[in-house]
């Protein structure tokens, strides 16, 4: 704590965080509101209908977007906390930091099964049916068994050198936790694996209906479709691996480079509700009659 402060004297790093963190509030405020509204549709339509409700994709649909929605949320409270100057306690910056933190690893997670469960619907479909029902929810309870144990772990490796007074005292600008080494070479090991498990998925898939011919003129939404996951994939991952390299810089540039990269990747989880959601064909048409019921 004493080397942050000192670093932050230095080159007056606390102006630009809480500019930054102005900047950051505001824009979670719209794609909160953006992605929570497609959200709540999404998620009446298919709490409406039994089939949906059972059909393992719109489970792993739901999770996602509740995941994306709670992250803009959770950023509307950190970077506000930091922007306001609201003097928490370090614990609760640290817990509300640890939470947005796990969500939008879920989000990472989702696409991931999200992908391998294309695959397995449209290369294995009669042995995928029977095997993705009896293991769905034993495979969403342990991605999230993982991925609070994975932050769970990081956060006692980083957080036991504050002693117990330290942790309870007030922080303006709310520090974050998880920043050590360590935690920055799981985060790239654990992004790597999961954007390989998408990428694979993506390529047997795109193989098995070039084969099979069905990525045709009749159906070239197809590949449109898994040309436009790519591009949202790209927009979320290339400003964390910068996110990840940079750190916290002072100056104009890399403060202008910081709010870039944000705003690219807040433009992908804005509208990832409505590339994963609202895109879906079966989704769509239900949407009409949901809509035409509650006019």
């Amino acid at each position: 704590m004493k080397t942050m402060n000192l670093s932050s004297e230095h080159c007056n790093i606390s102006d630009w965080l809480r500019l930054e963190a102005t900047v950051k509030a505001s824009i979670y405020v719209v794609a909160f509101s953006f992605a929570t509204f497609i959200t709540i549709i999404v998620i009446a339509i298919v709490s409406q209908n039994l089939k949906l409700r059972k059909e393992i994709r719109y489970i792993l649909l739901c999770h996602h977007l509740l995941c994306v929605s709670s992250y803009c949320g959770l950023g509307i409270v950190f970077q506000g906390m930091r922007a306001l100057l609201a003097n928490s306690p370090l614990l609760i910056c640290w817990v509300v930091f640890g939470a947005q933190l796990s969500v939008g690893e879920g989000i990472l997670f989702t696409l991931a099964l999200m992908a391998v469960n294309t695959y397995l619907a449209i290369c294995w479909p009669l042995r995928s049916l029977s095997l993705v029902s009896s293991v769905k929810y034993r495979i969403l309870a342990g991605t999230w068994t993982t991925i609070i144990l994975k932050n769970v772990c990081l956060f006692l490796m980083e957080g036991t050198s504050p002693t117990a007074v330290a942790v309870l005292q007030s922080e303006p600008l709310c520090p974050v936790i998880l920043n050590g080494t360590p935690a920055r070479v799981i985060g790239i090991v654990l992004l790597f694996l999961l954007l390989s498990v998408i990428l694979v998925s993506y390529s047997l898939i795109y193989q098995e209906g070039k084969r099979a011919g069905h990525f045709n003129r009749s159906n070239i939404k197809a590949r449109k479709t898994v040309f436009i996951h790519l591009v949202q994939m790209g927009l979320h991952v290339v400003p964390t691996l910068v996110f990840i390299g940079l750190g916290k810089m002072c100056g104009v540039f890399f403060f202008a480079l910081n709010l870039v990269l944000f705003g690219i990747f807040a433009f992908a989880q804005c509208f990832n509700p409505l590339i994963y959601g609202l895109r879906n064909r079966e989704l769509q048409s239900r949407l009409h009659r949901w809509m035409c019921c509650q006019l």
